[in-house]
């Protein structure tokens, strides 16, 4: 099983393919993915990227973490799992002209 990557602080410009291509130097990539706003589309400044080993994963870590990709200084260490979200209940909201009574 591979290890999940997290890498920030990327350029909005920066595409999948080439952040795929620049860590394909240190093993073979299972999958990457460049979060991105569900509203504009645009790239958030980060993706998670899977590599297949966990020695291929700390070998990203220690060449790419704190180096330059497409003119910024990147940041990569793994991934941590995600948090459950609050269960909110409801979300309910009136009708918003107010009591007539």
């Amino acid at each position: 099983m591979g290890q999940k990557l997290y890498v920030g602080n990327l350029s909005f410009s920066l595409t999948e393919d080439s952040l795929s291509n620049a860590f394909a130097e240190c093993g073979t990539i299972e999958s990457v993915k460049i979060i991105t706003d569900r509203d504009t589309g645009r790239s958030k400044g980060f993706a998670f990227v899977e590599m297949s080993s966990d020695e291929e994963a700390q070998a990203v870590i220690e060449k790419f973490d704190g180096s330059e990709l497409d003119g910024r200084n990147i940041k990569v260490n793994e991934a941590k799992p995600r948090e459950p979200r609050d269960s909110r209940g409801g979300g309910g909201g009136g009708g918003g002209r107010g009591n007539r009574w």
